[in-house]
């Protein structure tokens, strides 16, 4: 099992956002959203969980922030997968058999 299967609700990362950066630094959504240079209702969608992180955003969060594109987009897959794996009913799903010919 990965660790991504044993990953117990992953927070979205508007969630980690407001708890890592926006609390202890003691910033508004708003503040933080004219260093980013999106609207404050785009982040706010984010930090909501509404809105997932795209490429873009996380490019931005990056340069803001100081974590790599790549680690928002993994924070987003996380938790994309974990939602997807508490919805979605694989039972009629078969595998394909792969071996030579």
């Amino acid at each position: 099992m990965d660790v991504l299967q044993e990953m117990h609700n992953p927070p979205h990362p508007g969630e980690f956002i407001s708890a890592v950066y926006l609390v202890p630094l003691a910033m508004s959504g708003r503040e933080l959203a004219v260093r980013l240079d999106v609207s404050p209702s785009t982040l706010s969608r984010v930090l909501k969980g509404s809105h997932r992180i795209s490429p873009e955003m996380a490019l931005r969060l990056s340069k803001a922030l100081g974590r790599s594109a790549e680690s928002w987009l993994a924070l987003q897959d996380a938790r994309d997968l974990w939602v997807a794996r508490q919805n979605v009913d694989l039972d009629r799903v078969q595998p394909v058999s792969v071996g030579s010919a």
